[in-house]
């Protein structure tokens, strides 16, 4: 049976949902964290390190998960991040010992969600669009945003009074229930296997706005990882998740210590979710527009401003302030997710574009398991988290330097100026004057 050429949007739907849901299982760490803390007596940077252990193990998973992209298509993956997410959630009231937390939260959820959220999503997202990409990216990841308004202060409700292990059961129940039936919408291959084209362009038809520089099919992994481009990506995904993760993590905590309710500082975390809604649809369509380098600036800006008034706050913890930060995390910071599939889809696409962003993958994992950890350990060592904070908006602002010597506005340059192949003449009829006869 044909597929309907909007089939691409209809994933666009589903990942809506399934990132909602996936990617705040992971958020829910946030909230999660302080009841733990109290409970087991666990050191902030020990505990916090569930998290970012999770993250490097699963990791190392990332380039398989985009190979098996490439030849089996996402259903695989995303089938198993549901399993992850949902088991580590079931198993967690049952933890002891801090090890126990460490392999539950840290690496069932984190990894799980490596296959459900961000990640999982752009290995295969990108290769349905082209001239829309960073529009159709921005719409899927604001799943995440809508989701986190609803879930995360349902899930506060729960921790406040029933508890955080009944939350956990809570939350598995719903993921399980909702998103093992959804996966199997998710195809097996690729448009162009399906009869389709990017953008519901016949197949085969080349898209104005061009998937990269180069014949395709030229881009490997090796190939790629024999650019400075490359490097430059890896670092900018590195240092812009270390600012996005330091915060997400600690940011509860924190505001709750200067003096927030844990009811508002939860509610301040959904908040940024559902501004990151706005945020992502509104900056992935802009950097369709105005370049992919201008709207990563504008959105390490955000996570700049973010820092700087969590700092401001600790003299004067205003709603205004904690509103304004929200604000600048959500609305700009979190418009980085739909920029994050579409430069290397630009840059590398192809074939191999699963493996090539696979293996980029362990940059960006790696910057959001080692800023939850430096910041709690720094926390530890000073008891303030003022450095920590001063260093996670330096990596944002450094992030953006290193997109713009990765330079993806180029690449596009150089793909809109090519021409287009000159229709075919109509064939000649007897007597026509075209008619060499």
């Amino acid at each position: 049976m044909r597929l309907p050429v909007y089939y691409g949007w209809v994933l666009v739907a589903v990942a809506f949902v399934t990132m909602g849901l996936g990617v705040n299982a992971r958020t829910a760490f946030s909230l999660l964290f302080p009841p733990i803390l109290d409970e087991f007596g666990w050191t902030r940077g020990a505990t916090a390190g569930a998290f970012s252990v999770g993250f490097l193990l699963s990791s190392l998973g990332a380039p398989l998960m985009g190979r098996v992209m490439d030849r089996r298509g996402p259903r695989p993956v995303l089938l198993t991040g549901v399993v992850l997410v949902a088991g580590g959630l079931a198993l967690a009231p049952g933890i002891r010992e801090l090890w126990h937390f460490y392999a539950t939260l840290g690496i069932l959820v984190g990894g799980g969600s490596l296959c459900l959220g961000y990640t999982g999503h752009m290995l295969f997202l990108p290769r349905w669009f082209v001239r829309r990409r960073g529009l159709a990216l921005g719409l899927a990841f604001s799943g995440v945003g809508v989701a986190s308004i609803a879930i995360l202060p349902w899930l506060q409700g729960l921790i406040d009074g029933a508890g955080w292990r009944a939350a956990c059961w809570a939350l598995a129940a719903v993921l399980a229930v909702v998103l093992l039936p959804l996966c199997w919408i998710f195809p097996r291959r690729g448009p162009e296997d399906l009869g389709l084209g990017p953008d519901g362009d016949p197949p085969g038809e080349a898209s104005r706005a061009g998937a990269g520089a180069g014949p395709a099919a030229d881009w490997t992994l090796a190939r790629a990882a024999r650019t400075a481009r490359f490097w430059w990506v890896a670092l900018a995904f590195f240092l812009a998740l270390f600012a996005w993760y330091a915060v997400q993590v600690h940011q509860t905590r924190y505001l709750t210590e200067i003096g927030f309710a844990p009811a508002e500082a939860a509610w301040a975390l959904g908040l940024v979710g559902l501004l990151g809604l706005a945020g992502q649809i509104a900056l992935g369509h802009l950097s369709d527009r105005v370049g992919r380098e201008w709207v990563w600036s504008l959105a390490s800006l955000g996570f700049v401003v973010c820092y700087l008034l969590l700092l401001a706050m600790r003299e004067e913890p205003t709603r205004t302030m904690l509103y304004a930060m929200v604000a600048a995390q959500g609305l700009l910071g979190y418009g980085i997710a739909a920029l994050m599939g579409v430069v290397p889809a630009e840059l590398f696409h192809g074939r191999h574009y699963g493996s090539i962003m696979g293996t980029l993958t362990l940059a960006s994992v790696g910057g959001s398991a080692v800023g939850p950890w430096v910041a709690g350990a720094i926390h530890d060592g000073t008891g303030s988290y003022a450095a920590a904070f001063w260093m996670a908006s330096g990596c944002a602002a450094l992030s953006s330097v290193a997109i713009w010597l990765a330079a993806p506005r180029r690449v596009r340059r150089a793909t809109a100026a090519r021409p287009r192949p000159a229709p075919a003449a109509p064939a000649a009829r007897p007597g026509d004057a075209r008619d060499p006869a």
